[in-house]
């Protein structure tokens, strides 16, 4: 419990060398809006994800992060002539034959909205953005998005709930007053994607903010700063029942030594109902992730993380689980039509 705590004054209180202060997320390509805003309003309805993360279980304090997000477009026209004109009775409505039909959407607007909460240890950090992106087609085949979320951050510290171990429940620097502030929040990407491919750049946390806490005779200040992402993956077609999705993301953080962080991941689908996938993140450990496609109205995902580092000791792993629903599918898509 000592180190969880040591850790969390790492990650927020040294000014040059800073930690991860975002979330992970194993389950991101299922959502990869919750990284970059480009992605808002790219498919043909409004996507609500619904995603609980339970970090290092069995480890007092561990990570805790919930998330609700909600994107769709506005004013955007598909090129379907019926909302059935894919689906070929017996046949992959994901196969060959769709995807040498598929063609960029024409411009239009996406809003979005997203609501992420982490809290470990004594810390709350709540953010809450609403998402704005525009959508282009550049070729035949592929589109170019940009996007941009803006709102709040509110980090919390409650110093009641300090637990060092062995009965010791108080931090002799924290013994004045409790963290309560609300700072500007800023994020922006890129999408570029078509049938095939997909590569992204983002930035979230822009605005570095200052953490000041502590008392008069022990000042401590941190300061939150930026992070940025890349993620790229591609689409083959193995058989016209089964795709695969090789995807990486690198992550870059202001600060930290361990720069850049690599995740690399692969996602088999078979036809337009399950799916299964492995994670592996460089130097710190593996996952596995299932998933299911219920009709043209909601879906899941299950991941589960074994991490190689010491505190697979102590810690039974970590779960995570996604939730979708897809509102307003006017053309009753069964899973999105653009990569991920």
């Amino acid at each position: 419990m000592k180190k969880l705590y040591a850790l969390l004054l790492l990650v927020f209180s040294i000014p040059v060398v800073h930690a991860q202060q975002k979330p992970h997320y194993t389950q991101y390509i299922l959502n990869n809006y919750i990284l970059n805003p480009a992605l808002t309003g790219i498919e043909n309805y409004f996507d609500l994800k619904i995603s609980g993360r339970d970090q290092w279980v069995g480890l007092s304090g561990a990570p805790r992060t919930t998330y609700l997000t909600i994107h769709g477009p506005i004013g955007k026209e598909d090129t379907k002539t019926t909302p059935t004109s894919f689906d070929i009775p017996g046949g992959n409505p994901r196969g060959e034959a769709y995807w040498e039909n598929y063609t960029p959407s024409k411009p239009h607007h996406g809003i979005g909205l997203m609501v992420v909460n982490d809290h470990t240890g004594n810390f709350n950090n709540l953010t809450a953005n609403v998402t704005y992106a525009y959508h282009i087609g550049l070729t035949p085949t592929t589109n170019l998005a940009a996007g941009f979320g803006a709102g709040v951050n509110h980090l919390h510290r409650d110093l009641s709930k300090t637990d060092f171990g062995d009965g010791v429940t108080t931090d002799p620097a924290q013994t004045s007053s409790n963290v309560n502030q609300l700072k500007p929040d800023l994020n922006a990407g890129l999408w570029l994607y078509s049938r095939d491919f997909f590569v992204g750049l983002s930035a979230q946390q822009i605005i570095p903010q200052t953490i000041s806490y502590g008392n008069s005779n022990v000042p401590i200040q941190g300061k939150e700063v930026p992070h940025f992402f890349a993620t790229a993956g591609y689409r083959f077609l193995l058989n016209d029942d089964i795709n695969a999705l090789p995807s990486v993301m690198v992550k870059y953080i202001s600060g930290t030594p361990t720069n850049p962080q690599f995740d690399f991941n692969i996602k088999l689908q078979y036809l337009d109902l399950l799916w299964a996938g492995a994670s592996y993140r460089w130097q710190d450990g593996y996952a596995g992730m299932v998933g299911l496609n219920v009709g043209n109205t909601f879906n899941f995902g299950y991941a589960y993380d074994y991490t190689k580092t010491a505190l697979n000791t102590t810690s039974k792993g970590t779960h995570e689980l996604i939730i979708g629903f897809l509102i307003g599918n006017r053309y009753k898509d069964t899973c999105p039509r653009n990569v991920w």
